[in-house]
């Protein structure tokens, strides 16, 4: 073969461009601190990625950042975060190619029920958007008193939310128990599904390129077994979602809602009671059952003067 022929192969030839996985904190994607990770497989137990194994510490750099976002989600109008939940459906409709081969991966279904569940998801966030400004009408409202006052009661977020993402639905459950946490002004320290990560990190990315800001949303990759149980007893947190626990191996959801309990911290269960839990077709129709655990109930009481 001739040196030309030689430059000529060698220019068709091209080195794989391998993505690098890392966690979601604050706005930016740092590898974990631990410098851990782990193989991610698919259904055949074939090898699809190494993400980062994210740790205790990971857990708490999240919550300083979510605590940090608090101020500036809740102080939104309503009707912004609309806004900015449903430029989020823009970005994963612009990527919808990417989230299906990724859900067709992880999952293992076939890609017209990839296509599905991912355009489910998009709507998911649309239906939350929509939920922003409607929330004080529904579940606020002027409460009838015996006196010449005014009460008012009005929802309000509880301030950081730990969620331990489904451990099947990659997006479409993951979607399912966010969204509802984030569109009343919480923010949220997730914890995606350990076997099937990839969808969640990608969606991390939509996230970063749309208008979310910074800390709102923090994302980490890992064993769930490893970084729940801190993000369960963390006295920063305000509220978890103990989704992912139905099916997370190694994990006990009652010990979780125990380790919760060291202080003041709603905790919704998984579906089901004790061994017995499992996950719920987030395929349904959603309603508000997902939203209010995570509020408060602010009444004001003012006189109505002559």
């Amino acid at each position: 073969m001739s040196p030309t022929a030689t430059r000529s192969a060698g220019a068709d030839a091209r080195v794989d461009v391998r993505k690098t996985y890392k966690l979601y904190i604050g706005g930016k994607f740092p590898r974990s601190e631990s410098g851990r990770s782990y193989e991610v497989v698919d259904g055949r137990g074939k090898f699809l990625a190494n993400a980062a194994q994210g740790s205790r510490k990971d857990a708490r750099d999240a919550v300083v950042a979510a605590r940090g976002a608090v101020a500036g989600w809740a102080g939104a109008t309503a009707y912004n975060r609309g806004q900015v939940l449903y430029r989020v459906a823009e970005v994963m409709e612009g990527r919808r190619a990417q989230f299906v081969a990724e859900v067709r991966a992880s999952e293992g279904v076939a890609e017209r029920r990839a296509e599905t569940i991912v355009s489910q998801a998009i709507d998911r966030w649309v239906w939350y958007a929509g939920w922003t400004d409607k929330l004080a009408q529904v579940l606020g409202g002027l409460n009838p008193v015996a006196g010449p006052y005014f009460d008012i009661s009005a929802p309000e977020p509880t301030g950081v939310v730990a969620v331990l993402a489904p451990q099947r639905s990659s997006l479409l459950g993951l979607v399912s128990v966010l969204a509802p946490v984030v569109c009343s002004g919480n923010t949220a320290v997730v914890l995606t599904s350990e076997l099937r990560p990839l969808p969640a990190i990608t969606l991390s990315e939509a996230l970063a390129t749309s208008d979310v800001p910074g800390g709102v949303v923090n994302l980490i990759t890992g064993r769930t077994a490893e970084v729940a149980p801190w993000l369960a007893s963390h006295r920063d947190v305000n509220a978890i979602d103990l989704a992912g626990a139905a099916d997370a191996e190694g994990v006990s959801w009652g010990d979780l809602e125990l380790a919760a309990a060291e202080n003041l911290k709603r905790v919704v269960r998984p579906a089901g009671e004790g061994s017995g839990a499992v996950e719920p077709d987030w395929s349904r129709t959603p309603d508000l059952s997902r939203i209010t655990p995570f509020l408060e109930t602010k009444t004001v009481w003012h006189p109505k003067g002559r």
